[in-house]
């Protein structure tokens, strides 16, 4: 593989994504480009053929949650091109489903408790709440992305019309978000790069920019990066990038998102502007095939 000339094709949302995206994709794209990368975007929804490529990037697949069938079809293909996918194409499909956050839990990993619902009812509602000892809880969709379909019910709130019915997963509500915030840290190549919290606007507990939330760079909390480290190695695969959601607990933090696909990076607070992102990408693509 020579030192330079590397090309990436970098995933992207379908032209009719609704949401903004390229805040999170320049400053991803710069950084590899800058590191000597050429790259590539194309929505992921479309075949292309990749043998000009040294690499596949699912960074900002956005909205792969809506078209999930053709999400899994894609990273059956992508598993068996030659053409490297970063992250690994089961590591994405394990973490595509917000279920192995349950699994995280078994493997002793610190992690917001999460309840599997096959039919969202009152019934079950009520069981969850139960089952919690609290009245608030949040329920959201196994397989989402940007707070899609995701609600808070405080006490003596039922069943959203929008998802009765439907398979979901309940958690408990964590106040700690709305008063502290949701910290992110973020992973290249197995090394810690930065960190930020995100705060939701006032009212509100969900974090996402495109719902009022805001970032800011910050130091880990006490004990975030060993827990960060434990959710990592607690996953099928290694990944080259990754951003790790978690909480302020009760007892402590919690992790509530493992994001291998297509996390925003948050580079421009990274210290080195991306530039570890980059040298973890062209670390992956020169590693031999067998190590993969």
């Amino acid at each position: 593989m020579p030192a330079d000339g590397l090309r990436a094709l970098v995933l992207v949302p379908t032209p009719d994504y609704p949401e903004p995206w390229r805040w999170a994709y320049d400053v991803e794209a710069q950084a590899l480009e800058q590191a000597g990368i050429a790259v590539e975007p194309a929505p992921w929804t479309e075949a292309r053929d990749l043998s000009g490529f040294d690499c596949v990037l699912p960074l900002v697949v956005w909205g792969y949650h809506l078209r999930f069938a053709e999400w899994l079809r894609l990273l059956d293909r992508l598993e068996s091109e030659p053409v490297p996918c970063i992250n690994p194409p089961a590591l994405l499909r394990w973490n595509s489903d917000k279920l192995y956050l349950a699994e995280l839990g078994t493997k002793g990993v610190p992690t917001v408790e999460t309840l599997p619902v096959d039919k969202l009812t009152g019934e079950a509602l009520a069981e969850a709440r139960a089952h919690f000892g609290s009245d608030n809880v949040v329920v959201k969709p196994p397989v989402s992305a940007s707070a899609t379909g995701t609600f808070l019910l405080r006490a003596g709130e039922g069943v959203p019309p929008e998802v009765a019915g439907q398979r979901m997963l309940v958690q408990p509500f964590v106040e700690g978000v709305a008063t502290e915030g949701e910290y992110s840290l973020i992973f290249f190549g197995g090394r810690f790069s930065h960190a930020i919290v995100k705060r939701p606007k006032t009212g509100d507990f969900r974090v996402q920019p495109h719902l009022g939330g805001v970032d800011l760079p910050c130091a880990p909390p006490d004990g975030a990066e060993e827990l960060a480290r434990a959710a990592l190695a607690a996953a099928p695969a290694e990944a080259t990038y990754a951003r790790v959601d978690m909480v302020p607990g009760r007892e402590g933090l919690q992790i509530i998102e493992l994001e291998l696909i297509e996390p925003a990076l948050f580079l421009h607070h990274a210290p080195d502007g991306g530039a570890a992102f980059a040298s973890a990408v062209r670390g992956a693509v020169e590693q031999p095939e067998a190590d993969r």
